[in-house]
């Protein structure tokens, strides 16, 4: 789940786009059954997507389930969270550590939980629910937060929270938070700030509602070559002063002591999962 960078969203009463989504390229599907389906085809929804992971087509993804205050998590949860095919569940308006505990406990071990904070209320209990344990990560339901606080713009207006979100994951040791959706599906220039922004306030990975959005969240969420160079330098430079005992050592003009070594390494980890996948 740590190096997972993008995460496509598909409407849950839309199993012909299922196929395509997982076709995609995005490091992980989400299929959803709470804002992407109305309130009469919620249990049409479930049904559908219930049939479709227990086929030969269906791997690995990841189900939105309604919030535990509805009256469909039950049901979503009775008939998903224990099939093979999901690979785990995210929880939205996660602002209650207890009903995220009981969710954890509802689910299969193996499975992650992501919990999408979305809500005041969840930003005001972020550190309880970051804390949960079974929990795998962290997203940023942007759209609803602005919506429901009156915050209009969600580039720099957001950042505080964006920072809260990285500093409570850190603090938990969890993966690095998942940023929320660009709605704007036609602009890469508009997407492409808003993954630089992420990456800059320490996220990992992006929602994205439109295949088109998955291959620059990949490459905006990945080390680029530049950072590859650099880390190979930096790591080579290490190497060369252990074994002379050489005791200050420089990479481009910088004193490299053990954080940047540390960060190297870690640039370096980040391009090994990737290959894997």
């Amino acid at each position: 789940m740590a190096a997972e960078r993008s995460f496509l969203f598909v409407p849950g009463d839309r199993p012909e786009r299922f196929a395509k989504a997982l076709a995609a390229e995005a490091d992980r599907v989400i299929v959803d059954l709470e804002d992407a389906v109305t309130p009469d085809a919620k249990d049409g929804a479930r049904e559908i997507l219930a049939r479709w992971l227990k086929s030969a087509e269906a791997r690995d993804v990841l189900v939105r389930v309604n919030p535990p205050t509805t009256r469909w998590y039950d049901e979503d949860m009775r008939a998903l969270a224990h099939l093979p095919a999901v690979a785990g569940l995210m929880l939205p308006k996660a602002e209650d550590a207890d009903a995220l505990a009981a969710t954890r406990a509802r689910m299969r071990p193996e499975a992650a939980l992501i919990g999408l904070v979305e809500t005041v209320r969840g930003f005001a209990c972020l550190r309880a629910v970051a804390q949960v344990p079974g929990m795998a990560r962290l997203a940023f339901g942007s759209v609803d937060f602005c919506l429901e606080t009156g915050i209009q713009g969600q580039g720099a207006e957001l950042d505080f929270a964006r920072a809260q979100l990285t500093l409570e994951s850190c603090l938990a040791g969890l993966a690095a938070p998942i940023e929320g959706v660009t709605v704007d599906i036609k602009s890469l220039a508009t997407l492409q700030t808003d993954i630089e922004r992420a990456r800059r306030y320490g996220f990992g990975g992006k929602l994205c509602i439109h295949p088109t959005q998955v291959r620059p969240i990949n490459a905006g969420f990945s080390p680029s070559e530049e950072s590859i160079a650099w880390a190979h330098r930096v790591l080579a430079a290490a190497r060369s002063a252990a074994k002379s005992g050489t005791g200050a050592v420089t990479v481009d003009g910088k004193l490299v002591d053990r954080p940047i070594i540390l960060q190297a390494e870690k640039v370096l980890a980040m391009v090994a999962v990737q290959l894997t996948r």
